[in-house]
């Protein structure tokens, strides 16, 4: 795993992950912050209540096949929100703009951390906007821009509105795409 210059020494990512037909390329970049920041800009970031988070990677997979991967249930059901402690027990993907989606990550669906969201933008295969929410935590804002490479494409995740505590979690959850 290579990580470029904006990676912060304070974010752990989780092992890496690959699901079916996916050759993964590996991480390309991470920050806890969108733009790049000195130690003293760090210090004002962390007096925030929240966080904005961005992860890149690349895949050996053409742009469409990685946007499908956001959108199929099938797909999604491997990765998205799902750890190998915590497969997912549901999961509920209505792929149209204001449609919603709604993922739960436990045997026991009534007792699992839901994951929930409304599609705000979907231009296939480049651009995937929508809103998150888990549990009862403050709604959350993540963009996903795809970008074809030579070979294959490059994901560039953005999260933001992430409070200040959940930053490091989640932000081990994206890098682990």
């Amino acid at each position: 795993m290579k990580t470029d210059s904006e990676a912060r020494s304070e974010w752990y990512p989780s092992p890496q992950r690959t699901f079916d037909g996916f050759n993964d390329g590996g991480l390309i970049g991470t920050s806890a912050v969108a733009d790049a920041a000195g130690s003293r800009r760090r210090s004002q970031a962390e007096k925030q209540p929240c966080r904005t988070l961005r992860a890149a990677r690349r895949y050996a997979a053409s742009p469409a096949r990685v946007f499908d991967a956001w959108l199929d249930p099938a797909v999604a059901r491997q990765w998205l929100f799902a750890t190998a402690s915590h497969p997912l027990a549901y999961i509920e993907i209505d792929a149209r703009v204001k449609g919603s989606f709604c993922f739960v990550d436990r045997q026991d669906a009534v007792d699992g951390t839901r994951y929930t969201g409304e599609y705000l933008e979907i231009t296939p295969p480049q651009r995937l906007v929508f809103t998150l929410s888990v549990a009862k935590h403050v709604e959350t804002r993540v963009t996903v821009v795809i970008a074809p490479l030579a070979k294959g494409c490059r994901l560039t995740l953005l999260h933001e509105n992430v409070p200040r505590d959940h930053a490091g979690p989640m932000h081990g959850r994206w890098t682990g795409i």
